[in-house]
């Protein structure tokens, strides 16, 4: 039986592993008669071991049985054993359909195995052509999917409702790209920033000096603090008041967390973006860097019906339980319950900044004046005129940075452009981090 060399899932892991080499395993194992439709193989991505896996729609369609899941499972396995990455390139029509159960234990198989990995090693999801039904479920599974434009991921055919645009804007995929190919290289440059495995150290690599010597708005400030063209966004079309992406600092991969959007508020789909990344981050121990700037969480009539407080509590749990190295940085507003989940002693932080102009309070100076100094209102000519110049008052002696810092609230301010300096020393002090949590399974937080 002769292997076809040219089938999309050999050519796409060719574009994959360092100069298309890689070793194949179980080339000729068969399903019913004809070979497994997918390719399972290890090599060398930027210098990585990785192990992959590539659905080959040249063999009937590429359809899932339980000689492929055995495939599959068994390069899980090896990883569980060496500490690689795996990423999986998904493009099959679906299970056999016998009228059997044997496509169910086959789909069971692989998602338990990736669900013992899960936090262990990195799992990429590459979606470069059809992904439906059970498969989704597995390719969800993994730490980020990627997905080219016209890839499909759905469990009931609809594709406006299952497209890369639509799954880039739900929360489904980190990232998308124009063609299969493009979607794999933006697999190499996570697995450059990724560590190995859960115990081995973030990447350090040559880099370049920031493109920014400082900034007054969320750009400048990324900029200013990480490496020269070291930034990958990721999840960019999902709840836009917050910002994920993975970086490096002094050569070092970090990750980038933002709330830095005008007169933004929190919602849950926020929540849960910055949640879901932080405990990625934190299962890899890659050092969080949180720029906080927003009015607070969303507290309309509708988000509290939809019960957004249990992303609220998630995202401050995720936040509080997490322990590898966490930096918060206050670049403009930081007022009530987001503070305390994002950049005081709840979270956790290991070194809180503020600006200068930093706004760090309770509550938005006009509540604070009508709740705290409504006494300083009466017999007033001009109410409003002495509204404003009351809320300034508060704003720049209550709610300031300095009062922050005199109270212990946040541990030192700094300047805009003194913050990549401040990052990259507080980092190196922070290289030794070890820090234990109390025995348990797992948390408890509401989903």
């Amino acid at each position: 039986m002769e292997k076809n060399l040219n089938s999309p899932a050999r050519q796409r892991l060719t574009a994959l592993f360092d100069e298309g080499a890689y070793q194949e395993i179980g080339a000729y194992v068969k399903e019913k008669d004809a070979p497994a439709g997918v390719v399972t193989a290890y090599g060398y991505v930027n210098g990585n071991p990785v192990y992959a896996f590539a659905q080959d729609q040249s063999v009937e369609h590429g359809a899932v049985g339980l000689a492929q899941a055995e495939k599959i499972s068994k390069l899980y396995g090896l990883a569980a054993k060496t500490g690689a990455p795996i990423v999986g390139i998904y493009d099959s029509n679906g299970a056999f359909m016998d009228g059997s159960a044997v496509s169910l234990n086959a789909f069971s198989l692989m998602l338990e195995q990736a669900a013992a990995v899960s936090g262990v090693v990195p799992q990429l999801a590459v979606v470069a052509g059809v992904c439906s039904g059970s498969a989704a479920m597995m390719a969800c599974a993994a730490d980020f999917l990627i997905m080219s434009e016209n890839a499909e991921l759905f469990f009931a055919p609809n594709f406006e409702k299952s497209s890369a645009k639509v799954c880039a804007a739900n929360g489904v995929a980190a990232l998308t790209a124009e063609t299969p190919e493009d979607a794999i290289a933006q697999a190499r440059k996570l697995i450059n920033l990724l560590p190995v495995n859960n115990m081995a150290c973030t990447p350090c690599m040559e880099y370049e000096a920031p493109t920014a010597a400082s900034g007054n708005q969320l750009s400048g400030y990324v900029d200013a603090i990480t490496d020269g063209g070291s930034v990958l966004e990721v999840y960019a079309d999902y709840a836009g008041a917050a910002y994920t992406a993975l970086a490096t600092v002094t050569g070092s991969t970090v990750a980038i967390v933002a709330t830095d959007k005008t007169d933004a508020r929190l919602t849950e789909d926020d929540c849960a973006k910055l949640a879901r990344f932080v405990r990625t981050c934190d299962a890899f121990s890659i050092p969080v860097i949180t720029l906080v700037n927003t009015l607070g969480f969303e507290g309309s009539a509708a988000s509290e019906s939809a019960g957004s407080v249990r992303a609220l509590t998630r995202l401050a749990g995720s936040y509080a339980e997490a322990t590898t190295p966490k930096i918060s940085i206050i670049t403009g507003k930081a007022v009530g319950s987001v503070f305390i989940a994002l950049a005081g002693k709840g979270c956790n932080a290991d070194f809180s900044y503020a600006l200068e102009n930093a706004y760090i309070a309770p509550l938005m100076p006009e509540a604070a004046v009508e709740f705290l100094w409504h006494d300083k209102l009466k017999g007033c000519d001009n109410l409003a005129a002495k509204r404003q110049e009351l809320a300034k008052e508060y704003t720049d002696t209550v709610a300031s940075a300095l009062s922050a810092a005199q109270l212990g609230t946040v541990d030192e301010i700094i300047t805009p452009a003194d913050l990549r300096n401040a990052v990259s020393k507080a980092l190196s002090m922070l290289e030794g981090k070890r820090v234990t949590n109390l025995p348990k399974k797992h948390n408890n937080f509401p989903f």
